[in-house]
């Protein structure tokens, strides 16, 4: 899951050096936290949020597979 959320993350931003993913594993859920630099958070987020939204859904999509429950908190 986190290697699914990073690459994602670096082919939206335009510095990709700066991306940072965390994994904090639970029993049943997971939560990966995504932090960029400043400048890319738009780009991270999209209009009206639609591509974290994006983002969400693939993250659920794939974690339902693994019958683990996946949450993408996007940091500042």
């Amino acid at each position: 899951m986190k290697d699914l959320i990073e690459f994602i993350a670096k082919a939206l931003v335009d510095k990709p050096e700066e991306v940072i993913v965390t994994e904090i594993e639970g029993e049943q859920t997971s939560v990966i936290e995504l932090k960029v630099a400043k400048e890319d958070l738009g780009k991270v987020i999209g209009k009206q949020g639609r591509t974290a939204r994006a983002m969400r859904t693939i993250l659920s999509a794939s974690s339902t597979k693994l019958r683990k429950r996946s949450v993408l908190e996007i940091i500042e």
